[in-house]
């Protein structure tokens, strides 16, 4: 007999705080490296250096640093150079628009988007270096 009943299994008292502290991949970030030629990609169909289709999962440190501004200001969204060697489009939180620039260090929060509610999460961990003058 097929028995559905989870209260059959008991969890001991970390395994349940684990659980209920953040969903499954919510911070974890995946990615892929091609099997051929090593080349770091995010969501891809097919290898951008040698067009191969074989790919493995690895886990991202998820951080990275903002590269370009994408779209308007008010949405904070930013390409961002991964240190594993991708790009993301993702969305900067817990900051002002302004207070954001490029070479501004960044690490993952959220990294699945709820159903239709947009791009991974990331937040500012160091603001950008001083630019310094080139004459």
């Amino acid at each position: 007999m097929l028995r559905t009943d989870t209260r059959e299994h008991p969890e001991s008292a970390a395994d349940h705080e684990a659980a209920t502290a953040a969903p499954d991949g919510c911070c974890e970030l995946l990615f892929q490296r091609c099997r051929w030629c090593g080349t770091a990609a995010y969501r891809r169909s097919f290898c951008r250096a040698c067009g191969s289709t074989a790919f493995t999962r690895e886990r991202s440190e998820g951080s990275g640093v903002a590269v370009r501004r994408s779209g308007h200001v008010p949405l904070n969204t930013w390409f961002v150079a991964m240190d594993e060697g991708f790009n993301l489009l993702c969305q900067v939180t817990g900051t002002a628009p302004v207070a954001v620039a490029m070479g501004a260090r960044v690490r993952v929060v959220r990294s699945v988007a709820p159903v239709d509610q947009g791009l991974p999460l990331v937040e500012l961990t160091h603001p950008a270096p001083p630019l310094e003058r080139w004459w």
